[in-house]
């Protein structure tokens, strides 16, 4: 017994020793629960990026098709893919299969009512570039009753903005003969049905809108734009899941370099930025724009990092308006604008606002 007794202190002995010599101990370890530390110092090794084929998120376009993404993540692999409409994007970023997506504004207000606060706006993209097209006989809001309008896709940000807006006008979404009826089809199907005369119209983005007019013969019958304050609204925002964004700040900062990037490029050669954003549609969309329907979309859009925060308390309370959401969702914490503004300063460029919404209680 006393030579197992000494075994057992031996190997007690030797144990401790190989600890200390580790510096590992339990309180080091962490537990199972607790999120992984940061790989190679805040940067991921794949973001997967989200976005649509749509003139309005031509940043993305312009960074996916220029290689901007990829030259500024450097070892960081870029997965790009894409949406028709909002609502996937957001089932995919909450799924985990997606890291960050450029969106609309509706749903990104969505995303972060349904994941409680698990998804920040990080910057943004695009503002204007949705319009109300309908056949050239209607020319009033009262000339919609009885009639088809199309949107992207239930809870969209152009459907959120239509219903709104047919409120507004008096008027009821449903099947009665007094109703107007609102069919969610993807963008390339309401091209077809309007030509074919299933559908009177739609609250599309761009290009859509612009092809309704120039490739079918449609009329504008509300601009977006016009009903906002200076003529500004968000179309497009770049959102982050917040452990993402917590976990790989480098990798993020590198998103927002490229995005940036892409949004030079722009500004500064306007024609540059038309051609690259029309080839990667034709890649995408199996065809290319016609030169007057890239032209016109572009008119209509402003690329700008500026998320415009201090419209979504009332982009919130117009889902609430719109029946897609019961009441309007607590904004506290939703616009993390930080890691762009560095970006900017960097560029010498003027910091953007969050309009209180990077804080608890800034909704209030």
């Amino acid at each position: 017994m006393p030579r197992l007794r000494a075994s057992a202190l031996l190997s007690a002995v030797i144990v401790m020793a190989l600890l200390a010599a580790t510096g590992c101990s339990r309180a080091d370890r962490p537990d199972s629960g607790t999120a992984a530390a940061p790989v190679d110092g805040g940067k991921a090794q794949e973001v997967r990026l989200g976005y649509f084929p749509n003139v309005t998120h031509a940043p993305a376009i312009i960074g996916v098709e220029q290689g901007l993404f990829t030259a500024e993540l450097g070892s960081t692999t870029l997965t790009p893919q894409t949406f028709n409409a909002g609502g996937d994007a957001v089932n995919a970023l909450l799924g985990g299969s997606l890291d960050a997506t450029y969106i609309g504004s509706g749903p990104a207000i969505n995303a972060f009512a349904k994941s409680d606060g698990q998804v920040r706006i990080i910057a943004g993209a695009t503002e204007g570039g949705a319009q109300l097209v309908v056949r050239p006989e209607i020319t009033s809001p009262e000339q919609l009753k009885g009639r088809t309008i199309a949107t992207p896709q239930l809870g969209n940000t152009q459907d959120i903005a239509l219903k709104v807006w047919l409120k507004k006008n008096g008027l009821t979404a449903g099947d009665g003969p007094g109703d107007v009826k609102i069919a969610n089809l993807d963008n390339p199907r309401t091209l077809d049905a309007f030509r074919q005369g299933s559908v009177d119209g739609g609250w599309l983005p761009e290009p859509w809108s612009s092809r309704l007019v120039l490739d079918a013969g449609a009329t504008v019958l509300v601009d977006e734009s016009t009903l906002w304050p200076n003529g500004r609204f968000p179309t497009t925002v770049l959102l982050v899941r917040a452990d993402f964004l917590q976990k790989y700040p480098e990798t993020v900062r590198a998103l927002l370099r490229a995005h940036l990037k892409a949004i030079d490029l722009e500004q500064r050669d306007p024609a540059q930025a038309k051609t690259i954003v029309n080839q990667g549609l034709e890649k995408l969309a199996g065809s290319a724009l016609a030169g007057p329907v890239i032209d016109r979309a572009f008119e209509n859009i402003t690329l700008d990092p500026d998320p415009l925060a201090s419209t979504f308390p009332q982009l919130a309370q117009d889902s609430v308006t719109a029946g897609i959401t019961e009441q309007p969702t607590d904004l506290a914490g939703f616009i993390d604008v930080a890691p762009l503004n560095a970006e900017l300063q960097a560029a010498g460029k003027p910091a953007v606002d969050a309009a209180g919404l990077d804080k608890p209680g800034g909704n209030s």
